[in-house]
Order: structure tokens, then sequence, then C-alpha cells
């Protein structure tokens, strides 16, 4: 059967009958009953408490603002190209347009979500005009509030509120004198002679235009998108930026599934979406249209002669040209976690459209802190609000690469972060400090052959704060106040940190079911806010792929653990390199409580208040200490498409037995997470420009290819230095953390 076709002709409106959607024939042709509408409606309804659906007024609201904002790029471009002499009647039908794409475009944005947009316009109007004519003009306006320009970012952004509405606009100029108010994006024939930067700002319009293109009922798409995605959010696997999937991902997997069953409702659909991807072996990839060639010669994803893309974990391939994979960052860790929330996702719509459940039950938020027996507490300060949140924005971008480096430990099996950020507790920080904090799961492999084990993360913790600082450093972004922590807490510590209604044990799915009115767990404020807190990141800056690492020491729950654990690991500072200066507590007998950065000791530096036995959870800072990523051995690469996921790491390097250093200097391994935005390569091109790597296949695989495409973060292209970048040496408090934990059997 031929395979359905696009041009840049095609309007689209005018979808033509087909014999079938997608790269294959449909599963299903099957017509709804009036059971399924009757589901569907039910569905509706089980979603609007979640503000899901947009009223009237602020529809319109929305569209005036992008009204008012296409006549100010208009009435922009107008003068901008008077000024540079065109003739009158040029500048009188110059044009210029104003694009919308994600959420906003697909129809399933929710209340209070942003707009992303593009300023399409002539090929006589820069860059640099809108960077900083436009711009001024914006800053004139009185309705533009909070108006912040990242001009080097990986896709360039100015972002704004309108008139209460957020905005992040893109830039792209194409090779024509004027651009009409039809203009089509969808034509290949438009990318002929552009910049990256242009064809990066289109590309979130040419896919957004093909997926809708590519559906057989717009409307059925758009409810069943705002299902998975309310879904996906209330179980915490909305992130791209932290290794799970964004908007544009969840987009193009319900488009294939209605690909496959083109004449269903909503609620059929978003049951044949779990029953598809909870069978779907990976890393097949996802395609809604066969890949097309425009002999533009712009990189595309094809494994076939790119050897960077066969270590993809689960390809979601754009259907727009260049086709990329949306989904580089995923890893081992979040495609597990994702592939058991898809079974979870069927069992549960089983139950529904079997009378046994109410569509409720399946946004219901998990019990992240009940799932897990030990966690990764990673907490970011800073001294104002303002660095705080420039800070966060680029720790949480990094995050992944603490996740990849500690899935990769021999003894770790799954790592899961929760994408939610909480705030810090006021009673573990000081008052003047602005934190947040983010929990890493854990889940150990169970021991066959010791009854006990030592597993020392250091490493793995160490390399993490150092790639931060380091790119903090050279952005100029690192101030002083702005710190790192990573500490290990067991489950029943969590209260510490967090609220108790966060941390209590909730009911089990089999409770549940026996409950009288068959509704859900109860939701405390804080995990009801995350279907907010998260939010569609597909177009942004790059970052760094997982890297290699060791790991802090982290102890399992014993017998022991009914003892009254600390409310906060001991942060010791110290003013000089030595810890010889400072005469803490005499620690208890037994507990190992290394200093990074000084010689070991026979006589243990400092003790957290008595801690369980058998955990040592000791958090040293140091002042003006360049923290190291050196080990004796080569830092092994990943593997992801094996069987067994990435091959682990061993142990991690003692901090009994240090590498020996010069006092004033520090060597750093070769890090290949500095290579943006593929897997790591000796000349550290970019995708656009680096070349095919036709030896790779007889070298040693590479890590997974990464690029953060968070909007929210504000960071140039060329953030990450060469790997020898030192760690800035002034008297910064750069914070140094020893976790070492006993595994029992």
């Amino acid at each position: 059967m031929k395979e359905m076709s696009t041009t840049g002709n095609s309007t689209l409106g005018g979808q033509q009958p087909r014999k079938h959607y997608g790269i294959t024939s449909s599963i299903s042709l099957a017509f709804p009953r009036e059971i399924d509408h009757i589901y569907t409606q039910k569905l509706t309804e089980a979603m609007k408490p979640f503000g899901v659906f947009e009223g009237e007024d602020e529809l319109n609201h929305r569209l005036a603002v992008l009204g008012k904002l296409n006549s100010f790029v208009k009435e922009w471009i107008a003068e901008i190209s008077d000024s540079k002499n065109l003739p009158l009647s040029s500048v009188t039908n110059v044009g210029g347009k104003i694009f919308t794409f994600g959420s906003y475009r697909l129809g399933v944005h929710t209340k209070g979500a942003d707009i992303d947009a593009l300023c399409v316009a002539p090929r006589h109007i820069e860059r640099t005009d809108f960077f900083s004519s436009f711009f001024e003009k914006l800053k004139r306006h009185d309705e533009i509030k909070d108006l912040r320009a990242v001009e080097d970012a990986f896709v360039p952004v100015i972002k704004f509120k309108f008139d209460g509405i957020e905005i992040d606009l893109l830039f792209a100029r194409l090779a024509l004198q004027s651009i009409p108010d039809n203009l089509d994006l969808r034509g290949d024939s438009l990318l002929r002679n552009l910049d990256i930067r242009c064809i990066r700002s289109l590309n979130g319009c040419r896919v957004t235009d093909e997926i809708l293109y590519l559906v057989p009922n717009k409307e059925n798409f758009r409810l069943t998108l705002r299902a998975i995605k309310l879904w996906a959010k209330r179980r915490g696997i909305y992130s791209n930026m932290l290794g799970f999937l964004g908007g544009v991902s969840w987009a193009m997997l319900v488009a294939r599934t209605c690909q496959l069953y083109p004449n269903a409702v909503a609620a059929t659909l978003v049951h044949k979406f779990f029953l598809v991807f909870s069978k779907w072996e990976w890393p097949n990839p996802v395609l809604l249209k066969q890949p097309e060639d425009s002999n533009l010669n712009l990189p595309v994803w094809d494994p076939r002669v790119n050897p960077s893309d066969r270590y993809h974990l689960m390809p979601i391939i754009t259907p727009a040209y260049p086709q990329q994979n949306s989904t580089y960052n995923v890893s081992t860790s979040t495609r597990t976690i994702m592939s058991e929330e898809f079974k979870n996702g069927l069992t549960v719509t089983d139950e529904i459209l079997q009378g046994k459940a109410d569509w409720s039950k399946l946004f219901e938020p998990p019990n992240f802190f009940q799932k897990y027996k030990h966690y990764i507490v990673l907490t970011a300060s800073a001294s104002t609000e303002e660095n705080h949140l420039e800070w966060i924005g680029l720790v949480e971008s990094k995050i992944r690469v603490l996740v990849g480096n500690l899935e990769r430990n021999e003894y770790i099996t799954l790592a899961h972060v929760n994408p939610q950020s909480f705030p810090g507790s006021k009673e573990n920080h000081n008052e003047n400090e602005f934190v947040s904090m983010w929990f890493i799961g854990i889940s150990f492999k169970k021991l066959d052959n010791s009854d006990c084990v030592n597993i020392d993360l250091t490493y793995d913790i160490q390399s993490f704060t150092d790639t931060v600082y380091r790119q903090a450093s050279n952005i100029s972004m690192l101030k002083d106040g702005m710190t790192i922590e990573a500490t290990h807490v067991k489950k029943k510590q969590l209260h510490h940190y967090l609220p108790p209604e966060l941390v209590q044990r909730k009911k089990s799915l089999g409770e549940i079911n026996r409950s009288s009115n068959g509704g859900g767990s109860k939701r405390c404020s804080l995990e009801g806010s995350q279907l907010d807190s998260s939010r569609d990141t597909d177009i942004g800056t790059p970052f760094s792929s997982p890297i290699p690492v060791s790991k802090p020491c982290q102890p399992v729950s014993t017998p022991e653990d009914s003892i009254t654990p600390p409310k906060h690991p001991v942060l010791v500072f110290i003013d000089s390199p030595t810890a010889s200066e400072v005469s803490p507590p005499k620690p208890e007998q037994g507990m190992s409580i290394p200093v990074i950065g000084s010689k070991p000791s026979t006589t243990p530096v400092a003790k957290p208040p008595a801690p369980p036995a058998g955990n040592t959870i000791p958090t040293v800072v140091g002042r003006s200490v360049i923290p190291r990523i050196t080990s004796s051995s080569p830092i092994p690469t990943e593997l992801p498409n094996s069987d067994n996921g990435a091959p682990k790491r061993p142990h991690s390097p003692s901090l009994e037995d240090p590498p020996k250093r010069h006092k004033d200097t520090e060597v750093f391994s070769d890090d290949s997470a500095f290579k943006e935005p593929h897997p790591p390569n000796s000349n550290g091109l970019d995708c656009e420009e680096r070349p095919a790597v036709e030896g790779l296949s007889a070298t040693k695989p590479m890590p997974i290819p990464t690029i953060d495409t968070s909007r929210s973060q504000r960071l140039p292209s060329k953030e990450l230095p060469d790997a020898s970048s030192p760690i800035p040496t002034s008297n910064l408090r750069v914070i140094k953390n020893s976790i070492r934990l006993t595994l029992n059997r």
C-alpha cells in the first residue's frame, strides 16, 4: 500500500480520504459504540477538576493578545524596512507573521499555560534586529512585562508576559522578499539557504503542523492527548529535561495511536495507547510517516548512517524534515519507569472500561516517597531569589547527568528522579537562603553471595557537582551563596525534609478498589501542584550527556533502623583546605567520615548526630577546594541498547586511598559529557556540524546522546567548556559530599 505523503502545497484542512494513516495499516477500523461515547464523556468530566480546559473568555483573551503581537511584528518589520531604504511599495507589502506551535497550536494547552510563538520575517531583517530594535520596542510597550532575551541559547528566544499571557517568541528569517499572511511553513523548500538557528526555530511549527496533518480526526486526537498529558504529569513522567518525555513526544505517541485506530473516540484511544506502548519493543522507533530526503544536506535521524543514533533507547521521530529523535534524553532508568507506567495504565483502563473503576483512578499520583528504601536528596541553594531562579534552572538541567552516573553503578538497578522540586525546610537551612530540593529514589540489586557490601557513591556525586560548577563558572553565573548538596536518606528519614502528608503511607490499589467510592488516595497540595510545575520542554538549550562516575554511599534498611535518624547531616564548614584546623565532636567508634580534598587521617574529622547504626552520611564543605574527576582507571562508556542496559561501573575509587595531586593544580579526565548535543566525540562538534564517524563501531560504545530542550533554561549554547577547564578557585564555597553505605543481604 502506498504510504501517505505530504507536500508543501498541501493544506491542513484539505485531507483526502486514504486507505490508512502512518507507515502501516490500521489495527482496527471499528466505529465507536454508544458506550464508548459515554466513557468519553466521563473522561472529559474527570479531567475538568485539573484545569486542563480553558474557558471561552480565556481563549478569546489569548487570541486578542496574539492579534496584537502580530500587528506589533508587522509594524516593526515595516519600520526596519524603511530604515534600510527599501522602496515605499516594498515597505507597504513586506509583511511578517506570528506562528504558534507546541501545546497551544495543537489545541491542548491548559489554563495559564504559556504560548510558544515564532516571528517570521523577510530576508532583509537580521536576527540582530530582532534582539535589538524589536526588544527595545517591546520594552516600551505598557502591556509587556518580565521581558528578557536569551540570544545565545541553542534556540534563541525572547520571553515576556503580554497582558498576563506568558509568551516565548522565537525568530526566523526566510529567503523571501515578503511574508504573506497565507504562508505555509510545511514546505521543505523554505529551508534552503537558512542558517541552522532559523531551521531550529522553524522546526517547532513544522513538526506541530505535520502532526495535525497526519492524524485522522483532530478532535479525538486533542481530547486523547489532553488525557495522556494529564496522566503523564500526574504520574511524574512528563519532563524532557529529566529524561522522560516532553509535550511533543507525548503528542507523537498519541498521534500514532490515532493512526492505528482511526475511527475510535478518546476513551478507546486512551486504552489503546496503553495497549500499544506497553507492548512496544523498544528501541524500535515510533514513526508517523516514512522519512523523506529533501536533499538539503541537513542532519537527520538515521541509525544506518549515524552510529550515534543506534544508542537511542526510546526513539520517537519527528515527522517534519529534518527528522530528529525527540527523546534523546531517555536513559535506562527513565525508560524502565515509563514502561512500568504504560503497563499500569493498561491495567487501570481495563478496569475502567469494564466498569470496575472511574477515570479518576487513572490520574492518581504515585506514592513516590513510599516506593523506595533509599533516596538521594539534591539541594540547590542561593542567597537571593533572582540568583536562586537562575541557579536551579542550571542544576535541574544537569540532574539527568547524576541519574546517569547512579544507574551505571554495579549495585544500582534503578535511579528514579521525581520531576517535582520542593522548597527546603526552614529547620535545615538558613532563613535567608532560597532552597530547592529534588529527590532521587534508588533501587539496589539483591545480594546473592555476600552478607554485606560497602558502596561508595561519592565520586559520582562529585563528578555531577563538578559539571554544574564548571558550567556555571564558564557562563559567569556562579555567585557567592550558590551551593549544591547531595545527601543520602532512608525512607523513614524523609519526614525531616517533607511535609508529613507527603511521606505517609497511602492506600494501595487494592484498598482503593475496596473503598466505598472507588476513588483515589488523598492528594496533598504539593502533589497536586505537579500538574502546573510540569511544562512542555521541547525547545531550548542543550546540555551535556550523562557520564560514568562514582556513587555516594547509602545504607540499606537494617534491624537497627528503629533508631531515631538525624534530622539532617551535619555540615562542617572548613575555612582552609586542611581538616586539622577544625575541632569537631568526636564521632562514634567505627564510623568512617572521609574528607574530600584532604589526606586521610586516623582521627575522624566530624560526625552527624547519632545516625542509625550502619549509616555513614557525612557531608563536608571546603573552601577553595578544586573538585576532582580523576580516576586510576579509564571511565567505562555506556552501551544503552544492550539487553542489560548500560554496563555497570565497578566500585568507586576509595576515599581512603585518593590519587595524588599537586596542591595547586588539578588534572581532569576526559569528560565526554561536555560535548553537545550528540554523544561525545573527539572533535566536540555539535549535531549540525559533526560528520558521521564511520569507525565508531570499532571503538567503545558512547553514552546516550542527550540534548536538553527546556525552554525555561536561560543558558547560552556554548556554555559547556572543554573538560580541562578548572573549577573556579575563588573563595566561593564548593560543597563536597562523601556518602558511603553498607548493603546487607
